[in-house]
């Protein structure tokens, strides 16, 4: 009875080339393959942009080539080898793309879950909070109202009509004269007396 291990040792090595045909893939590889390399690393300097990488890259495209070639030579071998490198290239993007979370011992060294404004921002925030204020400070009391009850309060044209006890078609003309005079204020443009823009 053989053991499993063994039955396993006897697929691997049926699968294996024998000395004769690793010596036809060496001299297939030897014709085919290395007088690539000059085209070849013209393709990877184009499509990679760190220089230092590119002897490496070609190294595991051989490697690739050379294994595959173990299994069944390549029909095209320019083809296969220019595919070989374009997919090692796209497999090489995506793993650098992925941090991977022993990189980062503290989350908040990444400063991703920050959503505060920096200084910088919450200053002019404020500066267009105050402009916006003193805009509506300036408007007709009635438009003011109006505005601030559907923009602040979040009203709808019937609740603000009920509230100022006149008609929605009054509301709205009172929002479209408060929110056109709003914008020339904010905008720089000065409302005459009487608070038309």
């Amino acid at each position: 009875m053989t053991d499993k291990s063994d039955a396993d040792r006897d697929v691997a090595n049926a699968r294996k080339p024998g000395l004769a045909a690793m010596a036809e893939i060496r001299a297939w590889f030897m014709r085919e393959v290395v007088p690539l390399e000059p085209a070849l690393m013209q393709y990877l300097q184009h499509n990679w942009r760190n220089r230092n990488d590119i002897a490496d890259i070609r190294q595991d495209v051989y490697v690739l080539v050379f294994q595959a070639a173990r299994e069944r030579i390549p029909e095209r071998p320019r083809q296969f080898v220019f595919t070989t490198a374009r997919n090692l290239l796209v497999n090489r993007v995506r793993r650098e793309q992925i941090v991977p979370i022993e990189a980062v011992a503290d989350l908040d060294a990444l400063e991703i879950a920050k959503d505060v404004p920096g200084p910088d921002r919450s200053i002019i925030a404020r500066d267009e909070l105050r402009k916006l204020q003193a805009a509506l400070d300036r408007l007709p009391a009635r438009c003011r109202e109006a505005i601030v009850l559907q923009k602040i309060e979040g009203l709808s044209l019937r609740e603000i009509a009920m509230r100022m006890g006149v008609a929605e078609t009054t509301v709205k003309t009172h929002l479209a004269d408060g929110v056109r005079a709003l914008a020339s204020l904010v905008y720089g443009q000065p409302l005459e007396p009487g608070g038309k823009p």
